[in-house]
C-alpha cells in the first residue's frame, strides 16, 4: 500500500505553527520513538490536525553521551537500495522505492525553504557512484541507474571522468560512475530542529522506556495517555514492543575528519562504492557534513552490538584505509578531535522495513489500532517522510477498526522497472501515484474529526 505522498505546503509546513489546528473532535495519537521516524511522523500527524504525545527512552543529545542513531547515521539520500547493502526483501524494497522519491522531493524543497539550509541541516549536494566494472555488465545497478535517470532525481549525469574530477585514484579501477544531486543532512542540527518544530507544533514528549510487546499494553497505554491510536517507530525496541524476534541491529561506524582544505583538497561531493562492489563487500561511504567535517565510512557488521570501537581498532583502521585507497588525499586528514567517531546500531529486521498495522488482536479479541514503522535499517533518513505518510493512511484505517491487511507487493504495471514519485512540479509528470482504493468516508462515530 502506497498512498498519496506528502507534499510539502499542501500535507506539511517547515511552519512553527500546524497547518490545520486541532479541535476537541480531533484524534490524539501516541508514537512511541524519538528518532526522525518518529519526529517525521508526529510532524506528518500534527500539521493534519491531531494531538501528538511522542513516547520515548531517549532523546537526541550534543554531549559526550551516546547520540541517537538517527544522529549517528550517513544522512546521505540514496535511491533504494542503500550503499550499506542488506535491503534484499522484495516487498520492503519495492515499497521503499516511492517512499524514498517522497522524501527526496521534501527534503530539497526545505533546503531551499530555510535560510542556506543552515537551520535544517540539509543541504543538496553532488553525489558521485562508482562501479568497478560498465554498468551494463552489472543488471541490478544498471536498472538502478535507469530508475533513477526517470524518477525527478535533480542533476544526473553519467561520466566515467568523475574518477578524475574528483581525484580519485586510477589505480583503484574505477570503471563506471554517475552523479545525482542529494540531500544531505548535518543530524545533530537536523534533530534538534525536528525536535523544536515538533513540539512548536503541540507535541507533547514523555521520556519513558517501554519493555512489554505492545499489543498486550495496548488498552492500558490508550486510557493512560487518552490516545485514539499507537504508532510504533521504536527502531530495535521492536524486538519486544512488536513482538518480531527477527529484528537485529547491524553496527556501523563513521569516521570524522576536518574538511577546511588546510590539509587536503577540501571534498565538496559525497562519492559512494556499495557494499555490493566494493573491495571485501565493505562500503567506501565519503560525505560532507558540513562545512567543516567530512564522513568516512562503511562498515556493515550484523549481529554486533557493542559500542566499544576507537578510532585505533583494526576494523576502523582498516575503514579509513579503504577510503585513502580510494581517494589518497585522505591520507592527510586530520581526525574531528573532539568526535572522531561515529558509532552505532542500524536497526534491522528479516524482511526489512514493516510499515503495516499490528495484525494481531488484542487479548479482548479486538482489532488493534497500533500502527508499525520500524526496521528501516540505514535508511531513516532516505523513507522517513515516505513512510510518514503511508502511516498517516493506515491510521485512518485503524481509528475506523478496519480490518488490517499485510504489506504486498505492489501491483502498479510495470514495476518490474521500478515505482517512482516524481516531483509534482516537474512537467511531463510521469510518475505512479496510487491513493490505495479504500473508501475513506468514515461509517462510526468519528466521521467529523480531522482526516488524519
Amino acid at each position: 500500500m502506497i498512498s498519496t505522498p506528502l507534499q510539502l505546503y499542501e500535507d506539511i509546513s517547515p511552519s512553527f505553527s500546524p497547518l490545520v489546528h486541532p479541535n476537541e473532535r480531533s484524534h490524539h495519537i501516541l508514537i512511541i520513538g524519538g528518532g526522525v521516524i518518529g519526529l517525521t511522523t508526529a510532524w506528518a500527524l500534527l500539521d493534519a490536525g491531531h494531538h501528538v504525545t511522542i513516547l520515548a527512552k531517549e532523546w537526541a543529545s550534543w554531549t559526550e553521551a551516546q547520540r541517537l542513531t538517527s544522529q549517528i547515521a550517513g544522512a546521505l539520500w540514496e535511491y533504494p537500495p542503500a550503499a550499506c547493502g542488506q535491503h534484499t526483501d522484495k516487498i520492503s524494497l519495492q515499497h521503499s522505492k516511492p517512499w524514498a522519491m517522497a522524501s527526496y522531493h521534501i527534503w530539497r524543497q526545505l533546503e531551499g525553504t530555510l535560510i542556506d539550509g543552515k537551520k535544517s541541516g540539509i543541504r543538496m549536494r553532488p553525489t558521485d557512484f562508482f562501479f568497478p566494472r560498465p554498468l551494463e555488465e552489472s543488471p541490478e545497478d544498471l536498472q538502478k541507474m535507469n530508475e533513477l535517470m526517470s524518477s525527478g532525481v535533480r542533476g544526473f549525469c553519467r561520466k566515467s571522468s568523475l574518477v578524475e574530477k574528483r581525484r580519485v585514484d586510477p589505480l583503484y579501477g574505477c570503471k563506471d560512475a554517475y552523479e545525482i544531486l542529494s540531500p544531505v543532512i548535518d543530524t545533530d542540527v537536523a534533530m534538534e530542529w525536528l525536535m523544536e518544530l515538533v513540539k512548536a507544533k503541540g507535541a507533547i514528549l514523555v521520556t519513558e522506556e517501554l519493555q512489554a510487546d505492545l499489543l498486550f499494553i495496548e488498552d492500558s497505554l490508550r486510557h493512560r495517555f487518552g490516545v485514539d491510536a499507537i504508532v510504533n517507530c521504536a527502531g530495535l525496541a521492536s524486538d519486544k514492543l512488536a513482538g518480531d524476534d527477527s529484528c537485529y541491529p547491524i553496527r556501523g561506524a563513521m569516521i570524522r575528519v576536518i574538511n577546511d582544505g588546510k590539509d587536503f583538497p577540501k571534498v565538496e561531493a559525497a562519492l559512494v562504492i556499495t557494499a555490493d562492489v566494493a573491495v571485501n563487500n565493505e562500503m567506501v561511504f565519503i560525505v560532507p557534513r558540513n562545512n567543516d567535517v567530512l564522513y568516512l565510512g562503511g562498515i556493515a557488521q550484523p549481529g554486533k552490538s557493542d559500542l566499544n570501537l576507537t578510532i585505533h581498532d583494526a576494523v576502523i583502521k582498516r575503514m579509513r584505509s579503504n577510503c585513502e585507497a580510494f581517494l589518497p588525499d585522505l591520507k592527510n586528514a586530520r581526525y574531528d578531535a573532539k568526535y572522531p567517531l561515529a558509532l552505532g546500531l542500524r536497526p534491522f529486521r528479516g524482511k526489512n522495513i514493516r510499515v503495516e498495522r499490528e495484525l494481531r488482536h488484542t487479548p479482548a479479541g479486538k482489532i488493534s489500532r497500533i500502527v508499525h514503522s520500524y526496521g528501516h535499517g540505514g535508511a531513516g533518513w532516505s523513507l522517513a517522510f515516505g513512510c510518514a505518510g503511508d502511516v498517516r493512511h493506515l491510521l485512518q484505517e485503524a481509528v475506523k477498526d478496519q480490518p488490517p491487511e499485510p504489506m504486498r507487493e505492489l501491483e502498479y504495471p510495470g514495476q518490474g522497472n521500478g515505482v517512482v514519485i516524481r516531483d509534482p512540479n516537474m512537467q511531463p509528470e510521469t510518475g505512479i501515484k496510487d491513493v490505495g482504493g479504500i473508501d475513506t468516508k468514515s461509517q462510526s462515530t468519528d466521521e467529523h474529526k480531522p482526516k488524519l
